[in-house]
């Protein structure tokens, strides 16, 4: 008889993703800004687990680009060098035009519906915190409404290190970003709205400026990101 092929048996992860959902929203909250350490025995005696699930949960984060990890400092939460910021950019760049064709093109009203109800709920928000978890869940609306999965998929690839960048962006100028932040998402969710490629794209491209430029001067000891060219 043949001897078949069998898949080893499947592990229990469960922990490990949870560990991780808590990890990445104390790094949203800002609990851990960028740069700091998080270190496995303070982590599992907060968390009341092993070092076990710690471990893996740090590992699931440096795969979304959130942490890094080096044998002489062990694990910290990512501080964006300025080529991570011009790679960033540049991804999110191609990502969004492509997401902005699909919505003017496919969209259903329920999809731009969703868009103006992640807007509206920018006027609630109550800190800078608040504020960037508002932005990310506009763009989750913009890419859900895109109707393309892989699109879909790939922005998701990217979401949690957009929102670190947006966490680092309202870092440096936090006022200039609550002030204007929601009226920008307005003009895009009604270009969207009005089916306006060209109007839609243009703005889609300066609202990423804007945070690009904030970052371009940090002032923290960085020369800032070198310019983009598309």
């Amino acid at each position: 008889m043949t001897d078949r092929v069998r898949v080893a048996p499947a592990r229990r992860r469960g922990l490990a993703g949870e560990v991780a959902d808590r990890i990445r929203d104390a790094i949203f909250s800002g609990a851990y800004p960028p740069g700091a350490q998080l270190r496995e025995v303070e982590l599992s005696g907060e968390l009341d687990v092993s070092r076990g699930p710690v471990r893996e949960a740090l590992l699931l984060l440096e795969r979304e680009g959130l942490v890094r990890s080096a044998w002489h400092r062990g694990a910290t939460v990512t501080r964006f060098a300025p080529e991570d910021i011009a790679e960033l950019d540049s991804l999110r760049d191609v990502l969004e035009q492509l997401a902005v064709r699909r919505v003017i093109a496919h969209a259903a009203p329920e999809d731009l519906a969703a868009i103006d109800a992640a807007v509206e709920r920018m006027d609630r928000a109550g800190s800078e915190h608040e504020m960037v978890r508002c932005d990310i869940a506009f763009h989750d609306a913009v890419y859900a409404a895109a109707r393309h999965r892989r699109l879909l998929e790939a922005w998701q690839a990217i979401r949690s290190q957009v929102h670190l960048f947006l966490l680092t962006r309202t870092g440096l100028s936090s006022a200039d970003y609550l002030a204007h932040v929601a009226k920008e998402h307005r003009g895009l969710a009604a270009a969207l709205r009005a089916r306006d490629t060209r109007r839609a794209l243009a703005l889609f491209a300066d609202h990423r400026r804007h945070a690009f430029d904030a970052l371009s001067d940090t002032g923290d000891g960085t020369d800032g990101p070198p310019a983009y060219e598309p």
